[in-house]
């Protein structure tokens, strides 16, 4: 896969109606070679499917992250479910994505869900379906080779049956999904997030809020990779100043500067002064800066620290992060609309903000940003520090 691709995933679901719990998992690994995407849906609904969902995404997300043969995997999985004592059946169905990050080939290995959806340059495209048999237990296999501007999705039994004797005699249905995707992708598709919440909206409104069942939509869309660098701190060595500028200016990608002596740094170098946005000052932080050819120019600590607050109580998702025109936000924004993140952060102690119970070696600076990018990684975020 093209280092400029981007394999964007987003999953959304909603819950059967008087259900605190979801009965459908999705649980995604991002490796250096390889993405693992499982969706699984637990027979019936409520906390019983949820545990059978968990169960099932769990066996199979580690088991095939450790590269446990894919027989094993399966028969492992299908031979671990619980049986229902009222139903004699128990298991969960499930969905595997895997996708090939250096060939772009992807697998798909189905168990009982719905068929997954394929946009190919914005139109459906059917994949070949083999069937192999498993402990007894049909399984789908399909395959293919992802470009940017495809996209792959696998659904939930809730998603496809929306409308059942409302609007439509058979629910929703497959070929409508995919023909209402065709028309998303045309019209305004720039990120999986938008796909994902425009088809799980349609869904509920084909419920008429009255969820029957639980409903999970997941996407992987193929779209051009958004990076972002953040020079935060001076270098160790004031004689590197110049390099270190000058492969900030070179990303190519977004460029953000935190802190004051980094943003006077790289304006001595540019020959430029940073002008002060004082509208974005508030009681707890510093305001805002521009310089020309800097996307976004924070104070350094302070707003670090809020702005890793911000993203951790939105959970990763910036469709949760509050509006307020203030530096922390703008920072929060870029770090959770960038896919993959360089932080090169200086070394250089600040005796203002050094914490006299941390040895010297370790800056208050560099502990938040190991804080943040903790999180990040934890949110599947690609995610790298260089130390200067």
């Amino acid at each position: 896969m093209s280092v400029d691709n981007f394999l964007d995933i987003y999953s959304l679901s909603l819950n059967k109606k008087g259900e605190e719990l979801c009965g459908d998992k999705v649980k995604y690994l991002k490796g250096e070679k390889r993405t693992i995407i499982v969706l699984s849906d637990g027979l019936g609904s409520g906390v019983k499917a949820n545990i059978l969902a968990t169960l099932t995404t769990e066996i199979l997300i580690n088991m095939l992250s450790a590269d446990v043969p894919l027989e094993e995997v399966l028969k492992t999985t299908i031979a671990t479910l619980p049986i229902c004592k009222v139903r004699k059946i128990a298991y969960s169905t499930f969905t595997i994505i895997r996708i090939n990050h250096e060939t772009s080939h992807f697998k798909v290995i189905n168990f009982d869900n719905p068929d997954v959806i394929y946009l190919k340059q914005g139109h459906t495209h059917k994949l070949d379906i083999r069937v192999e048999k498993i402990l007894d237990k049909k399984i789908k296999f399909a395959e293919g080779v992802l470009e940017r501007g495809d996209f792959l999705a696998a659904i939930s039994d809730g998603v496809l049956y929306a409308g059942l004797g409302v609007e439509l005699n058979f629910g929703w249905g497959w070929d409508n999904i995919s023909q209402y995707l065709e028309g998303v992708l045309l019209q305004r598709a720039h990120n999986s997030r938008v796909i994902v919440r425009d088809v799980i909206n349609k869904t509920h409104s084909l419920y008429h809020g009255e969820i029957g069942d639980d409903a999970t939509f997941v996407g992987v869309y193929v779209r051009k990779r958004n990076p972002l660098i953040i020079f935060t701190g001076p270098p160790l060595d004031e004689s590197k100043d110049e390099l270190y500028v000058e492969k900030f200016l070179n990303f190519e990608g977004r460029k953000v500067i935190c802190g004051g002596t980094t943003g006077n740094i790289v304006a001595n170098y540019l020959g430029d002064t940073i002008e002060m946005d004082i509208a974005t000052m508030r009681r707890d932080l510093p305001p805002i800066g521009f310089l020309n050819g800097v996307d976004l120019l924070t104070e350094g600590i302070l707003t670090i620290s809020k702005a890793t607050e911000y993203i951790k109580s939105c959970q990763g998702d910036i469709g949760r992060l509050p509006f307020d025109a203030n530096g922390a936000y703008f920072l929060a924004k870029e770090i959770l609309e960038a896919d993959s993140i360089l932080f090169l952060v200086g070394q250089k102690i600040n005796e203002f903000y050094q914490n006299p119970l941390l040895p010297k070696n370790i800056s208050i600076r560099r502990s938040l940003i190991e804080d943040l990018v903790k999180f990040l990684r934890d949110c599947q975020k690609e995610v790298q520090i260089e130390y200067c």
